[in-house]
Formats: C-alpha cells, sequence, structure tokens
C-alpha cells in the first residue's frame, strides 16, 4: 500500500472534479477559509450507505483530511439496505448522498430516472481503467462506479487435480468434463463439479455463465430468447447441466444448494471445481481457520468449448442520487475511493476486491493477491451479461430461470420444457414490467 503521501497528491485531482463553481460555493461557508487552504470541500457533509462493512476508518479519514469534508458512513445488512434505499427514492428524497447501486439493480433504478450520471465527473478518476464499468451504463450514460469486483471465475483444487494425474485447470468444457470423469475414477472426489441448482439466483447465474462457455448469449441483438433451438448454445448448456447431474459429475443434493453451500461443499473438500463464485472467495477457501483446503484453491479463467475464456460481472457500484443536495462532494468521494491505493487498503483491510485493473496489478505484483494472473486473465474476458444495463424485469426472469432448472435437474420436465419454459418467463417479466 502506498504512503499517506499518495492520497495529498490527489488534491489537484478534486479540484479538477469539483470546479471553480464548488470553490465559490465553499467560500460563502464556515471553512472557506479552509477551502483557500487546499481544502474544497470544508463545511460539506455528506452521507454514504453501504452494505457491510464499508469504507475502512483509514480511508474515510484521509478524504476528510484532504478535503475538508465530513462523512457520515451508515451500513445496513442486504436486504435492509435495499429497502431503505427503495423507499427513500420512491418517496422522492435521498437515502443518501453516495449509495450503493448493486448490477441487478441498473435497470430499475436507470429506468425511474434516479441516478445522476458520472462520466463527465469521473472521466479523470479512472472509469476507463475500469472493465466493469460498462455493466452500470444505463440508456448510455455511466451511472455506477463499481468499487468491488465480483465476476465469475474458476475456482479449483490444486491437490485434488495433482491426485488425480492432471496436470493443469481446464481451458475447454471438453477438459473439464474430462478432469471431472478421472477425479471420480480416481476416488479422488465422488461430485467434482459444485453447482447450485436451488431455486434461487444463483442458479440463474450458472446457467447465463455456462452458456458463455458454449459460446452464446441468453437473448438476441433483438432481446429475443436465444436458447430454445436445440443447437443453440443456451439449449445445450441446459442439457450439459442435466448430464452432469445424471452423470454424478454435479451432486444431486445440489438441487438445495445456493452459492453458500456450494462454498462450505468446495471446504470440505467434496468438489473440486467451482464456476459459481468469483476472486472473493479465494481469501475464505484458503482460510485454514474456515476450510479444510486450505492451501490448494486457486483460481482459474472460466473453461469454454473455444478455449477462449469468457466470463461476466456482477459486482457493486457507487451511486449518486439525483435527490442529493451535495452531488459535488459525492462525487469527490467516489473519485477518492476509485483511486488504486484507497482501493488498495480497502482490500488489505476487508477484502474488498478492487475494480481498477491498476490496484489489482500493484496488488499482484507485490504478491498480495491469491491467483493474480488468473483474476487478470480473465478480467480481459469479462464482459455485461446485458448489453444495455440490467432490466428492470430481471429479477423475475432469473426466478423463473432458476425454478426451470431445478424442475430440469429432478427429472421433472425435458430440456426442451425448460427452455420453453425460461422462455415464458421472459416474456412474463416483460410484460409485468
Amino acid at each position: 500500500m502506498r504512503s499517506h503521501g499518495s492520497f495529498v497528491s490527489r488534491r489537484t485531482l478534486m479540484s479538477t472534479l469539483l470546479g471553480g463553481a464548488a470553490l465559490l460555493s465553499a467560500a460563502t461557508l464556515p471553512g472557506a477559509a479552509e477551502a483557500q487552504d487546499g481544502k474544497p470541500l470544508a463545511g460539506k457533509s455528506i452521507t454514504v450507505l453501504l452494505p457491510a462493512p464499508g469504507y475502512p476508518a483509514e480511508v474515510i479519514s484521509r478524504f476528510q483530511d484532504e478535503t475538508g469534508a465530513k462523512v457520515d458512513q451508515q451500513t445496513l445488512a442486504w436486504d435492509q439496505l435495499r429497502n431503505r434505499i427503495v423507499t427513500a427514492l420512491v418517496a422522492g428524497s435521498a437515502p443518501a448522498d453516495v449509495i450503493e447501486l448493486d448490477w441487478s439493480w441498473v435497470g430499475q433504478f436507470g429506468a425511474a430516472g434516479w441516478l445522476s450520471p458520472l462520466d463527465e465527473p469521473l472521466a479523470k478518476a479512472g472509469l476507463d481503467d475500469m472493465p466493469l464499468a460498462p455493466i452500470f451504463k444505463y440508456d448510455g450514460a455511466t451511472v455506477g462506479a463499481p468499487y468491488n469486483a465480483d465476476f465469475k471465475l474458476m475456482i479449483y483444487n490444486k491437490d485434488q487435480l495433482a491426485r488425480a494425474g492432471i496436470a493443469k485447470p481446464p481451458q475447454t468444457l471438453d477438459e473439464l468434463v474430462a478432469a471431472g470423469k478421472a477425479l471420480q475414477e480416481k476416488g479422488v472426489a465422488q461430485h467434482p463439479l459444485g453447482w447450485p441448482l436451488s431455486v434461487g439466483e444463483a442458479t440463474s447465474t450458472a446457467w447465463f455463465l455456462t452458456t458463455m462457455m458454449f459460446g452464446g448469449d441468453i437473448f438476441d441483438a433483438e432481446g429475443k430468447p436465444a436458447f430454445t433451438d436445440p443447437q443453440s448454445p443456451g439449449y445445450k448448456a441446459l442439457a450439459f447441466i442435466k448430464q452432469a447431474v445424471d452423470d454424478g459429475l454435479i451432486d444431486p443434493a445440489s438441487t438445495a444448494y445456493g452459492n453458500p453451500e456450494v462454498r462450505e461443499a468446495f471446504k470440505r473438500g467434496d468438489a473440486t471445481f467451482t464456476l459459481s463464485d468469483g476472486p472473493g472467495l479465494l481469501p475464505d477457501v484458503n482460510d485454514p481457520a474456515k476450510s479444510k483446503v486450505a492451501g490448494q484453491a486457486a483460481g482459474g479463467v472460466v473453461p469454454t468449448v473455444s478455449g477462449q475464456t469468457r466470463s461476466f460481472g456482477l459486482p457493486e457500484a457507487l451511486a449518486i442520487p439525483k435527490t442529493s443536495g451535495e452531488q459535488d462532494a459525492a462525487a469527490a468521494f467516489i473519485a477518492f475511493v476509485a483511486e488504486p491505493d484507497a482501493q488498495i487498503a480497502s482490500y488489505a483491510q476487508s477484502g474488498t476486491m478492487p475494480t481498477r485493473t491498476a490496484a489489482i496489478e500493484m496488488l499482484n505484483k507485490d504478491g498480495k493477491l491469491l491467483s493474480g494472473d488468473a483474476i487478470l486473465a480473465q478480467l480481459k474476458g469479462v464482459g455485461p451479461l446485458f448489453a444495455d444495463g440490467t432490466p428492470a424485469w430481471y429479477p423475475a426472469f432469473s426466478n423463473g430461470t432458476a425454478g426451470a432448472i431445478n424442475q430440469l435437474v429432478k427429472g421433472e420436465i425435458t430440456v426442451d420444457q425448460a427452455a420453453k419454459a425460461i422462455a415464458e418467463a421472459a416474456d412474463a417479466a416483460k410484460t409485468e414490467n
């Protein structure tokens, strides 16, 4: 991590972001003398509302020291957080000056016109160094600055692969299946593929990823379902999941598994691979106090039919409600915490995965990032699940998708029926929204 001086050096950036108007307005406040002495936000106060743990006190303190602004950071559990944010925005008030924006909220919040565009204020604050930023575009504007990099990455058990005589992690789907069968035959793992199959979002996103692994997308360029044709990647992905369950590569008990259960199976050594999580899982599964496979878990790029990896992101971002009365100060805060050294401080203290490529490269160079090479390689193949931003109808569609896949792997419906049920779920979700 860089020294305190690296934060102080950003005062020029803060002044650029805030502009002359902000500096003039500060002159009318009690802290005007400080503002003129290099603290452009003296006398200002902003609230920041995020899921726990939020930003480390060190980062908050440095922002306050540099700008003169005061920050009231509040954290809530996930369900409470969303309810508070949405309730306030629907009522036309600001839940905070800087708020959490999950990737799956972009469509709803964007359509409602709740968020301020960030392209212009953050153009010089590293937005172009954030590969996940396009996920937070709505109607051509960036409405969120990603702060927690979550994207699909393959996590595997190095020791188990070695015991099965597998020299390197699979790069293709054929190699993944072959590795799974070898692990079974050698008695290393009975069900080597950890896979969520309960009625929940983890199941639908696992299918989305599998569709990408087969080289396709869920919807075509016109927004129509692209998975009902038996030759389509999405249809093949459904068939692949069903066959993997039938062959025991995926534990049939996974019909009751979400991501937490898959993680625990991996930590027990019951699964060799998991593709339903991201790089943030690596510290947890390599913690001896929490995992039986500590020291053996590594990250690898997502295998595909072509061998050219592809994945999608599910990150979290910072956003500014249009109803906030402190637009400039909120933008300055977002710019500050987007800097590589601030992201590195957050990673060191709370495990929040940086979204700036520069920060990830710095951590990797210093040997402070588990599987850093794989993470950087995967980032080059990460894109948004929806090119035009996550639509407002996504939650209903995701739930319908998970229900159909759960029925499929239980043998209650066929692959063809599952594909048609998912298409119907998409149409119904769009109609309701």
